[in-house]
C-alpha cells in the first residue's frame, strides 16, 4: 500500500514518519501535487490550511483516489458529494482525526440526552490551540456543539504550541459536569488519518462518496461486532 501526503507541516510530518516505506510522495508548497503522481498512490492524506484547499481540491478529485482531508476553516462545495461519486472514489472529511474523539462524541450525545432532566443547565465549550492556528473556534469545537445539540457558549484561546484541548462544562445551581479531551501529541491525528485511508482502501463494504470521520468510525466498529 502506497499513501501520499499533501502538507508536511507539524501534523503532516508525523504522517510521513509513521508511513515509512508506505509513503508514496510528500507534497508541499515547494513540491505541489500533480494528478499524475497522485494516481501512483493508493490514497492521499491532506493536512493543509483552509485557504489552500481551493487549489488542491480539483487535483485530488481528478486523481480519483481515496482521500482523507484534515483541513478546517473551509466551506466545502454543496455538490462535492456528487463530484466524488462521479469519479467513483471515497473521501473522509474530518475536523479532528483522533480516534478517541469518537468516544467523546458518544459521551457528549449521552450528556445531551441526560441534561434534559437537569434544572436550567448552562453549556460552555472551550478550546485551546497553538498560536499559529488561524480558525477560531476550532472545527472540533464546532463539532462538539453540533453533537451536543444545545445552545452552548463557545470560546477559544491561542497559547504556545498546544496541540488541542477541548472542554465541555455543564453547570446548574448545584452541580457541574466537565468533559475534557487533551491531544498530547500530533501523532494521534496522523494515526487516525492513516487508519481512515486504510479503511477507504481495504473495506469493500464502503460505497463511493463522502464520509465524516465519525460515520466511518461507526461503520467500521459496528461491522466488526
Amino acid at each position: 500500500m502506497k499513501i501520499s501526503i499533501i502538507g508536511t507541516g507539524k501534523t503532516g510530518s508525523k504522517v510521513v514518519d509513521m508511513l515509512g516505506d508506505n509513503l508514496a510522495y510528500a507534497f508541499d508548497e515547494s513540491n505541489p501535487p500533480t494528478v499524475e503522481k497522485l494516481k501512483e498512490s493508493d490514497a492521499v492524506i491532506i493536512f493543509v490550511p483552509g485557504e489552500a484547499v481551493t487549489n488542491i481540491l480539483p487535483i485530488v478529485l481528478d486523481s480519483g483516489i481515496p482521500a482523507a482531508w484534515g483541513s478546517t476553516g473551509f466551506a466545502w462545495p454543496e455538490d462535492l458529494e456528487d463530484k466524488v461519486r462521479k469519479v467513483e472514489t471515497k473521501w473522509v472529511l474530518a475536523t479532528n482525526f483522533s480516534l478517541g474523539m469518537n468516544i467523546i462524541r458518544n459521551a457528549i450525545e449521552a450528556i445531551s440526552t441526560g441534561s434534559e432532566i437537569l434544572k436550567d443547565p448552562e453549556f460552555k465549550i472551550h478550546e485551546v490551540h497553538h498560536i499559529h492556528k488561524k480558525d477560531a473556534p476550532s472545527g472540533t469545537a464546532l463539532s462538539w456543539k453540533e453533537w451536543l445539540a444545545k445552545d452552548a457558549e463557545v470560546s477559544s484561546a491561542r497559547e504556545g504550541d498546544v496541540n488541542g484541548i477541548h472542554e465541555l462544562t455543564v453547570s446548574t445551581a448545584n452541580e457541574e459536569i466537565t468533559l475534557k479531551h487533551d491531544a498530547k501529541d500530533r501523532a494521534l491525528f496522523a494515526e487516525g488519518a492513516i487508519w481512515a485511508v486504510e479503511q477507504l482502501i481495504n473495506n469493500q463494504n464502503l460505497t463511493n462518496g463522502i464520509y465524516t470521520f465519525g460515520q466511518l468510525f461507526d461503520f467500521i466498529t459496528k461491522n466488526n461486532d
